[in-house]
């Protein structure tokens, strides 16, 4: 015997522990995509997972190596944080017990760039501000910015002064260039008596714009003495205490996007916002209102019962989902970010356009003033169509090599009215004629049929490819696709006989006379010809049966048979 019974037993086990190595994917279960797959590793980011066949016991795997805290969403999404500080580069996203990977790319934060002026100093060409004394206020602004400040203009306003000759507006240098410098003076004179006041204050906003057409603002609140008694002050140049503020957070939106690309009514989406502290001080306490709102703070700064307002915010096209409009992001410190993220709903009523949305950031600063820091980021909502591409009645047969028709028909199945372009059919496995027509606007619950001839080559499953072309809200060029697939049969084809072949000579089928065969015939019947209408088949074309032993009519042939 060629194998003895221990070889067998040996052989067998070898093969069971060779497929035991060897991995397998479960079915079904595959990685297909993950957003954002785009990323920058100054901050950590929540990225989600998406695909199929995902548990509980499923694991976020970076380049093979486990990303710890993977929250199960459902068998088809995984969220997990990717931490700051990620190498630049492409990374191979993988989940444990399934196939399939996608690629998170991580890229270095673009740097910050802008021009910030502030107040570096200010006087008085008196010592001391009387009644009825006209003055001179002089400050000097400087770019403490990386980039220039261009058509910059200084706005002065204050309920116990008049401005004199420029109605309280210094146009600046232009541009004023980082680190640089510019010194002018507004005349006033007070508004009326001074008679118990100590220091007058006056409020200067400043406004510019950086080279893209960015606008900023800055207000700042400037201290003047007053003189007692109403009597004149002796003349001199006397530096003013200056609150500038400059020891300050600034909280920006650096980047933003949704989790449902495009918006379109009736949308639940997932708005995720990168925040940087762009001042130079920490920002305590930071709470971030969705739609608008403010913390409670008095005159002077500090904070005020009444805690933290949300709900004057606007919510006609977006509402919050899940949770309230407000969220506490926890302290900031300059120059760090997070990222924030707000589950919303686009309302069903909301028409396709650009809205913008407002973001307040309300937080502590150095000193424990309230201050609230504003944003705008703008939401682009759509109203695609959304239309049926089918067969309005059953296909008929389909044979390889002979035409049949596509009874081809698009249903809008949306609330409004769509315009569609040109619709065209094609097929990989045949020729299509006739597969090019401009569809128009089709209303609510309209429909469009097109009917091409299809030629399929061979026998089989043939796919027909339906694309059709349209221009978006925004004027852009997207298209809607379907497949559809037909069976078709092996074609067949009845011979027909050639004139001379054996049996043949003629047309199978009787063919309609005309009328000239008609008269034809008459003009023989006239001369005592034959006038019978033509044989209808071939059949009826041979000589007459004779039955034996009856003589032919007609007779006419001897033979040498008896005589009877």
């Amino acid at each position: 015997m060629l194998f003895t019974k221990k070889s067998l037993i040996l052989f067998g086990l070898i093969l069971a522990l060779m497929m035991a190595s060897v991995p397998f994917s479960m079915v079904g279960a595959d990685v297909t995509s993950v957003q954002p797959a785009n990323i920058t590793n100054d901050v950590a980011t929540i990225i989600t997972v998406k695909g199929d066949g995902f548990d509980a016991s499923s694991k976020v795997l970076l380049d093979g190596v486990e990303l710890p805290g993977t929250v199960f969403i459902n068998n088809t999404e995984l969220q997990v944080t990717v931490p700051a500080g990620v190498a630049v580069g492409e990374h191979i996203i993988t989940v444990t017990s399934t196939g399939g990977s996608a690629i998170l790319t991580v890229s270095a934060p673009p740097p910050f760039t802008r021009p910030q002026i502030y107040v570096k100093s200010s006087w008085t060409n008196v010592k001391q501000v009387t009644t009825g004394q006209e003055f001179k206020f002089a400050v000097d602004f400087e770019n403490a910015g990386n980039m220039p400040a261009y058509n910059a203009q200084a706005v002065f306003s204050s309920p116990d002064l008049i401005p004199l000759n420029t109605g309280g507006v210094i146009v600046l240098k232009n541009p004023l260039d980082p680190g640089s410098n510019f010194a002018d003076d507004q005349r006033f004179i007070p508004a009326g008596p001074l008679y118990g006041k100590t220091f007058i204050l006056v409020d200067v906003t400043v406004t510019y714009y950086d080279d893209k057409g960015t606008p900023y603002s800055d207000k700042f609140t400037l201290t003047i003495p007053v003189g007692s008694g109403g009597g004149g002050g002796g003349s001199g140049v006397v530096a003013t205490a200056t609150p500038t503020g400059v020891r300050s957070g600034q909280l920006i939106i650096s980047s933003y996007s949704t989790s449902v690309d495009p918006l379109q009514p009736g949308s639940e989406f997932k708005l995720i916002m990168t925040v940087q502290n762009m001042g130079n001080d920490k920002a305590q306490r930071v709470t971030m209102i969705v739609g608008g709102g403010s913390s409670g703070s008095g005159e002077d700064g500090t904070p005020q019962p009444g805690g933290v307002s949300g709900g004057s915010g606007e919510f006609s096209n977006f509402a919050p989902l899940g949770s309230s409009n407000i969220q506490s992001l926890g302290d900031l410190p300059a120059s760090t970010g997070v990222q924030a993220s707000q589950d919303l709903i686009v309302n069903v009523s909301t028409n396709p356009g650009a809205y913008p949305m407002k973001v307040t950031f309300s937080y502590l600063n150095g000193k424990g003033e309230v201050v609230n820091d504003e944003q705008v980021i703008t939401l682009l909502v759509f109203s695609l169509p959304n239309v049926e591409i089918s067969f309005y009645r059953p296909l008929d047969m389909f044979f390889a090599g002979q035409p049949a028709q596509l009874p081809l028909q698009i249903v809008n199945l949306g609330k409004r009215t769509a315009v569609l372009g040109n619709m065209t059919v094609t097929s990989g496995g045949g020729m299509v004629e006739n597969g090019t027509a401009l569809v128009g606007s089709l209303d609510a619950g309209g429909y469009y049929t097109l009917d091409p001839m299809f030629y399929p080559d061979a026998a089989g499953t043939v796919q027909l490819n339906v694309l059709i072309e349209y221009t978006d809200d925004f004027n852009r060029a997207r298209t809607i696709e379907k497949t559809l697939e037909v069976n078709v049969e092996e074609g067949f084809f009845e011979p027909t006989p050639e004139p001379g072949m054996e049996g043949g000579g003629g047309d199978f089928f009787p063919t309609e006379e005309t009328f000239l065969q008609k008269v034809w015939r008459f003009i023989l019947g006239l001369f005592g010809l034959d006038s019978a209408p033509p044989a209808s088949s071939p059949e009826m074309e041979g000589p007459p049966l004779i039955e034996p032993g009856i003589p032919a009519p007609g007779g006419g042939g001897g033979g040498s048979g008896p005589k009877g």
